[in-house]
């Protein structure tokens, strides 16, 4: 049973355009109410394009995690069966999973499914509106959004700046196809081109405002030479864990100076298609029979809006991430067979295994502390390729640490807060 690739039938139309407009408003206020959604121009995107159009189907996990196969149930927003719940489920400010294994998106059975993971779903709203916020698309701007999946992120820049201006990169053949479809059906006048993200999109450059919806490990070459000058480019820094992101925003000067600032985040893209994502998820059995041995600590658990003391703990103890549905603060190295669980109170500690995580987190800790407890870093971007370097500042005691270098072949970008 296929999809839509046009409107329901025209009885539905009407109450199904009101419902839909009811929910975007309620959207709105949630964002305004939660102090997230801020800037005048992006409200008015945000209130009047249409996700319903961009997301006309959505997947709806039913299994637990770690369970394999994955258990799934699609919602086709063109049945009345569905409605409800679908349009629930794409105004609610949550990632909406659209595509498994890269499958073609023009015939697909709604109800029970069985196996596969998800290649492609669209952004977690409040991420799409900070980014949005943080790059100020304007009108007549040019910009690139590069692995816009089903286009939400493409679709409120292209509200913004007008037809002609907005362009996507999406590597998935089908996505791409899917996404140009639909915007098509919004009449705003954005482009969507299937093509390697990392090469940008160099026959429509320069561009005013690039945003990245993968997370990669250092900033292509590419992306910085097609930004013109003063602009501005986002992106997720992203490392084997998904429990600390990074925010780099890169920009460009008049005189061609390259300037960029790496910021911790709750939340960011996932990485490219490829990527191992470390998970504690296959030791949470073990970790609640035995936590580990007890030990005095000197470093109370750090609060989680320490983003810049998190993500130096991301590069500078590798192989680390949390456990966020732990009941307590708990760090796992899943290559190393070790965790460490935080007592709430500070005093003390279990430790499993060789590695003793907590140990590596109190040097850390430490050392930023006489960094001056920095709050983002400064990363060098040489003009040719080469090592990018990342730094709190000058001194002996600055935090210095040097990007990965990329992967070979990007992929379909997934995004999210803490995936574990």
């Amino acid at each position: 049973m296929a999809l839509p690739t046009s409107s329901p039938h025209p009885a539905d139309r009407a109450p199904l355009a009101a419902r839909a407009e009811k929910a975007r408003q309620e959207m709105v206020d949630r964002l305004e109410g939660d102090g997230v959604l801020t800037g005048p121009l992006l409200r008015e995107a945000v209130l009047h394009v249409r996700r319903e159009v961009l997301l006309p189907h959505a997947y709806v996990r039913t299994s637990g995690p770690g369970i394999e196969p994955i258990e799934w149930r699609l919602l086709d927003g063109s049945r009345p069966e569905d409605q409800a719940e679908w349009l629930d489920l794409v105004h609610s400010g949550e990632s909406v999973l659209l595509q498994r294994d890269g499958e073609p998106l023009e015939a697909l059975g709604r109800g029970p499914v069985t196996g596969g993971h998800m290649t492609s779903m669209s952004t977690y709203l409040a991420l799409t509106v900070e980014a949005l916020q943080r790059l100020r698309p304007t009108p007549r701007g040019r910009y690139l959004d590069l692995g816009p999946g089903p286009g939400v992120s493409l679709a409120l820049a292209a509200a913004i700046t007008g037809p002609g201006c907005a362009t996507g990169v999406e590597q998935d053949g089908h996505m791409a196809a899917f996404a140009q479809r639909n915007l098509d059906r919004l009449g705003l006048g954005a482009t969507v081109v299937q093509g390697d993200a990392l090469d940008g999109h160099a026959a429509a450059a320069p561009y005013d405002l690039i945003h990245s919806g993968i997370g990669v490990p250092r900033v292509p070459r590419a992306w910085v030479e097609q930004l013109t000058p003063g602009g501005r480019l986002l992106t997720t820094l992203a490392t084997r864990t998904p429990s600390w992101p990074g925010q780099l925003l890169v920009t460009r000067g008049p005189g061609g100076r390259i300037e960029a600032i790496l910021s911790g985040s709750p939340r960011g893209h996932r990485p490219l298609h490829g990527y191992t994502w470390l998970t504690a998820v296959p030791l949470r059995p073990r970790i609640a029979d035995d936590p580990g041995r007890p030990r005095a600590t000197r470093l109370a658990p750090p609060p989680d809006d320490a983003h810049a003391f998190w993500i130096a703990a991301a590069y500078l103890a590798p192989g680390l991430l949390r456990d966020f549905r732990a009941p307590t603060m708990t760090i796992v190295a899943p290559e190393d067979d070790s965790w460490a669980v935080a007592d709430p109170g500070g005093t003390t500690v279990r430790v499993h295994g060789a590695r003793d995580v907590w140990a590596e987190l109190e040097d850390i800790h430490a050392r930023w502390v006489r960094a001056g407890r920095p709050s983002a870093y400064r990363v060098d971007i040489p003009a040719a390729d080469g090592p990018q370097h990342v730094t709190s500042g000058t001194g002996p005691h600055a935090l210095v640490w040097d990007l990965p270098s990329l992967p070979a072949t990007p992929g379909p970008a997934e995004s999210g807060p803490h995936p574990t």
